[in-house]
């Protein structure tokens, strides 16, 4: 197997592994408000505003054995667990408390790559303190965290951040799952392909009908194979299916735009690229609402089975607030793209883009749509 993390010194023909770890608090909005309050410890937490448009921002793991997960509608959630205790949110504490858990991370390595408010990416290949190990720092840290802001964290230590992101869910909650290099391989062949980043539900399904339910399974595909059904994205796929990341861990920039873009392994109808954004928006709107972020503009992307491509963007009066409201709005622009009723795509694509920043941007953030995962 090609290494799946490698670290390749300039001049030489020298290889080390990587050590990136996946920092995942757990529960974060929930937990912050259960430590905050100590009445609630213990209780069904459920982060939100009560209503029928409401959703729930975040859930207590007491509140999850209710079936209550974050981006249910809070009515839904209401009648799952009755006795759900609903707290408004408050993002600036949240800010606050993972500001302070980035310095912890800042302690060990200047490689933090920030996903959201409650994770990030840690390249502690060269670790600041002298600890010799990742799974030593990724304790020290857990204990960090744990001793100065009373949260608990999970971590997830691998060779490379694909790798290091699925172990950080593995032993949830406050827990801590090691990949080691020679252990991948049987890792990764029993492991459902939906595990792998971007394989939504529409590709899953894809993938199934391919006979592919394991990574595997995924494994028995030769990368030209996927590469024709999947375009570029196939490359990806063969890539992860082998464990096989080299992406580095980049310290946060400002993002201009998020998206998701798929070429799929068959042409599909107006219909299908309807299903699709709407998943995909869903989708949107959860890494948006992690990062506490809000965009005025919502673009889509469509290619055709001759390679033509066109895109159309729309900017309405009032910022998306849903998931479907981005969504609706991503559908209602199909009718802007002159390929006709009856075209066929090969490629689809959706993302929001000119978010708001400084003040502007805090004065927006007191709605009833943010939620977490974690």
């Amino acid at each position: 197997m090609r290494n799946a993390g490698v670290v390749r010194s300039s001049g030489s023909m020298s290889f080390r592994v990587r050590k990136i770890i996946h920092i995942d608090m757990d529960a974060f909005y929930a937990s912050v408000e259960q430590r905050d309050d100590p009445s609630l410890r213990g209780r069904p937490v459920i982060v939100g505003w009560p209503g029928e448009r409401s959703v729930v921002c975040a859930a207590s793991y007491e509140a999850r054995k209710f079936g209550v997960h974050s981006a249910m509608p809070a009515s839904r959630a209401k009648r799952l667990c009755p006795d759900g205790v609903f707290v408004a949110p408050d993002f600036e504490r949240y800010r606050a408390v993972s500001r302070q858990i980035r310095e912890i991370f800042t302690r060990h390595t200047p490689l933090v790559e920030p996903l959201s408010l409650d994770e990030a990416y840690l390249d502690v290949t060269t670790e600041l303190t002298g600890i010799p190990t990742a799974t030593e720092t990724a304790e020290t840290i857990r204990r960090e965290i744990r001793g100065e802001t009373q949260l608990t964290a999970s971590a997830g230590v691998a060779p490379n951040k694909f790798l290091a992101k699925i172990a950080s869910d593995w032993r949830k909650p406050d827990g801590i799952f090691v990949i080691r290099p020679h252990q991948i391989e049987k890792f990764l062949v029993g492991l459902p392909v939906r595990k792998i980043p971007g394989v939504g539900k529409v590709t899953e399904r894809v993938l199934t009908e391919m006979g592919i339910a394991t990574v595997g399974d995924l494994q028995q595909w030769t990368q030209p194979d996927l590469i024709a059904r999947f375009g570029k994205w196939g490359t990806r796929l063969w890539e992860l299916a082998r464990g096989i990341d080299e992406s580095p861990v980049e310290p946060s920039q400002k993002r201009k735009s998020w998206s998701s873009e798929n070429t799929f392994a068959q042409d599909i109808t107006r219909a299908e690229v309807e299903a699709w954004i709407r998943e995909q928006a869903a989708a949107l709107w959860q890494s948006l609402s992690k990062n506490a972020m809000r965009g005025r503009t919502v673009t889509v992307k469509l290619r055709t089975p001759d390679f033509k491509t066109a895109t159309r963007q729309v900017t309405p009066p009032e910022l998306p607030s849903s998931g479907d409201e981005i969504a609706t709005l991503a559908i209602g622009l199909l009718d802007k793209f002159e390929f006709g009723a009856e075209a066929r795509y090969r490629l689809a694509g959706v993302g929001v883009s000119n978010f708001l920043d400084g003040d502007e941007e805090n004065e927006e953030l007191q709605e009833p749509t943010l939620f977490e995962t974690a």
